[in-house]
């Protein structure tokens, strides 16, 4: 396996892994039937949105978090959602990739995923 290095290695990572929700019985249609994501707009966002966390490179513009609420008004997004997005992407980066930013992408994820599904809980109240 190889360090995760390059936005190339992001690609990669960042489809294996939405190969996997899209697919996925318990979130996948949040993706695919609540906000009907087109991948093919949210996949390069995503690719700058984790080059600019693991890299630093200011590739990534937005606010994830106001994305999802509306998605949350919807459909509640809780705890146990975010706990398998987790499980995916921990994953798939074990599945690709060895080293300490592969550690880092994990790491960062578990604490994205806690905050979110914390502001999520929180909006439904």
């Amino acid at each position: 396996m190889k360090k995760l290095e390059t936005r190339a290695d992001i690609e990669l990572l960042v489809n294996r892994f939405y190969e996997k929700v899209a697919d996925d019985e318990k979130i996948g249609f949040f993706f695919n039937d609540v906000a009907k994501v087109s991948w093919q707009k949210h996949l390069p966002k995503m690719y700058s949105f984790w080059e600019t966390l693991l890299f630093g490179q200011i590739s990534y513009k937005g606010n994830p978090m106001a994305m999802h609420f509306p998605i949350n008004e919807k459909v509640a997004i809780e705890k146990h959602h975010f706990e398998h997005w987790i499980k995916l992407w921990t994953e798939t980066v074990e599945e690709n990739f060895t080293g300490e930013m592969a550690e880092t992408a994990i790491y960062k994820a578990t604490n994205i995923a806690n905050l979110m599904s914390h502001k999520m809980q929180i909006a439904r109240r």
